[in-house]
C-alpha cells in the first residue's frame, strides 16, 4: 500500500510515469523500508496505464459493493448486548467478593 501511495502522490505531483527510483526516493523520505520487488512490480504493474482511468474504474467496481448499513445497525444492536453482559459481570463480582467468608490471608 505504501508502495503505491507514494505512485499516486508523485503522479498528484505532475509526474505522468513515476520511476521506481522516484517512488524509493519518496519512501526514504519519510523512513519506510523498501522491497525492491514490490516497487518493481508495481512499475511494471502500472506501465503505461492513465491513473486517473484506474481510479475510476475502482470507483465504479466500489459502487456496486453494499455498505455498512445494516452492518451498522447489526453492531448497534450488538453493543447494547455487550453493555448488558457488563453489567452482569459487574453484578457477579461483588458477589463473588465475599467468598473468603471475613478470613483474610494474612489475618
Amino acid at each position: 500500500m505504501k508502495y503505491l501511495a507514494a505512485y499516486l502522490l508523485l503522479t498528484t505531483g505532475g509526474k505522468a510515469a513515476p520511476t521506481a527510483d522516484e517512488v524509493k526516493n519518496v519512501l526514504n523520505a519519510v523512513g519506510a523500508e523498501i522491497d525492491e520487488e514490490r516497487v518493481s512490480a508495481l512499475i511494471a504493474a502500472l506501465a503505461e496505464k492513465d491513473i486517473a482511468q484506474l481510479i475510476e474504474e475502482g470507483k465504479e467496481k466500489m459502487a456496486s459493493v453494499p455498505t455498512g448499513g445494516v452492518a451498522a445497525a447489526g453492531a448497534a444492536a450488538g453493543g447494547a448486548g455487550a453493555a448488558e453482559a457488563k453489567e452482569e459481570v459487574v453484578e457477579e463480582e461483588k458477589e463473588e467478593s465475599d467468598d473468603d467468608m471475613g478470613f483474610g490471608l494474612f489475618d
